[in-house]
């Protein structure tokens, strides 16, 4: 395990460029096993996750190797094996090798997955979506067992009950290979999605309406790499720093952006006050000294995404007055909120009706803590920053998990931080 150890009040400033984003990153890994050919990855992020997914291919007999930046994958030498569910339970994502196994194979056995503990989060429209396509799916206790017929899958209508990224996604790769037109409606939005669905076309695989609700897919027999996939950037490290800068920087630029990504979040910055210079590819944050409070509330894509709602939780401290948000998504998302409250942050949960309430703040102060998860890990690690003293975030291999590089970038902002390794 590691702690980071922070020493507040050392303002921001300077530039910082984001990495490629997470949530495509930990579905075009497993996506690659698609592939009849080795696959090449541009921008990956230099994240926990992604060492993990690489011992999860590993167990599977696919080599890959990943440096600065680039991730190569050969799933040519592919082999059905038990999956390591150590790897398997530290990530949720690693259930997008359901439906990757189930459109490689026609068959796929995983442990449950695990990741971030932000409430409920059922699997069940990916289930459905399987049962669909002509899969019959079994829970033996800790694992998902997915067969089909001689048959394999079939095209089918799929309407998910919820907008869900990973039932989309999971949909997708086992429809990708299967016989005829598969139709997703309802489907989620977000870039991460379209990204997925770019570097599958780009494979010679025939799917339309990425961004949209409604996705088509004909099934194909082959995916061949071609060319090099460079991945989106991380919207939501973009927003971390975002936050991170308006609420602690004297002037911070946040490079390898797309504004379009964050038009929810950017809106909700601006209606606190904080003039931001937008750019093509880059945001400029200026130093600002009084702030509105406001009302966020988490919708899927393009409302507000609830991944954001802990690290923009530091910078409305700073308003005056309450600000309000309310995760639609994830209600149970709240570990942050005691560990803030450590450190001097004004702020409850009212479980009546789900809202946090964020009161000014005029000082906090370091403490230890503890990142309960990645989220709540990047604003514990935004509050640290602003606070008076030294703070000490356990458990930050959470951190680690979602923010590329962290430590360098945080270096190179003016911030004093560093991570120290702990047996316990």
């Amino acid at each position: 395990m590691n702690k980071m150890i922070i020493k507040g009040g050392h303002r921001l400033s300077g530039s910082v460029t984001i990495g490629g984003a997470k949530n495509s990153t930990v579905a075009l890994i497993p996506a690659a096993i698609l592939a009849d050919t080795k696959v090449q990855f541009d921008m990956v992020p230099n994240i926990l996750d992604v060492h993990n997914l690489m011992v999860i291919l590993e167990s599977m007999n696919v080599s890959s190797d990943f440096a600065d930046g680039i991730l190569n994958v050969d799933p040519t030498k592919i082999v059905e094996s038990a999956l390591p569910s150590k790897a398997i339970k530290s990530l949720r994502a690693s259930y997008y090798f359901m439906g990757a196994l189930l459109g490689r194979f026609g068959r796929a056995r995983i442990t449950f997955p695990g990741g971030d503990n932000i409430g409920p989060r059922p699997i069940d429209q990916h289930i459905k979506a399987f049962q669909a396509m002509g899969a019959k799916v079994v829970n033996d206790g800790d694992e998902i067992i997915i067969t089909t017929d001689e048959n394999g899958l079939h095209g089918a209508q799929i309407f998910l009950d919820v907008v869900s990224v990973g039932a989309t996604i999971n949909a997708i790769l086992a429809a990708v290979k299967a016989d005829g037109h598969t139709v997703i409606r309802n489907a989620a939005k977000e870039p991460e999605i379209i990204d997925v669905v770019t570097f599958l076309n780009n494979m010679g695989a025939k799917v339309r309406g990425a961004g949209t609700d409604v996705i088509r897919i004909e099934g194909v027999e082959s995916l061949r790499a071609k060319n090099t996939h460079i991945i989106i950037p991380d919207r939501i490290e973009a927003g971390t720093y975002l936050s991170m800068a308006a609420a602690y920087g004297d002037g911070v630029t946040i490079k390898n952006v797309i504004p379009e990504h964050l038009e929810s979040f950017i809106a909700k910055v601006q209606e606190m006050g904080i003039d931001l210079e937008i750019n093509e590819d880059s945001i400029y944050v200026p130093k600002t000294d009084e702030l509105k409070n406001i009302e966020i509330k988490t919708m899927p894509y393009p409302g507000f995404a609830t991944d954001l709602q802990q690290p923009i939780t530091p910078l409305l401290l700073m308003a005056k007055g309450d600000s309000t948000i309310i995760d639609t998504i994830y209600p149970e998302r709240t570990k942050h909120i005691e560990e803030l409250k450590k450190m001097g942050a004004k702020i409850k949960y009212d479980h009546g009706n789900g809202t946090i309430i964020v009161s000014h703040t005029d000082k906090l102060v370091g403490s230890q803590i503890e990142a309960g998860e990645i989220r709540a890990g990047a604003s514990e690690m935004i509050a640290g920053l602003m606070a008076e003293g030294t703070t000490v975030i356990d458990n930050a291999d959470n951190i680690l998990r979602g923010y590329d590089n962290i430590i360098d970038k945080l270096t190179n902002l003016n911030a004093d931080v560093e991570m120290v390794h702990s047996e316990s």
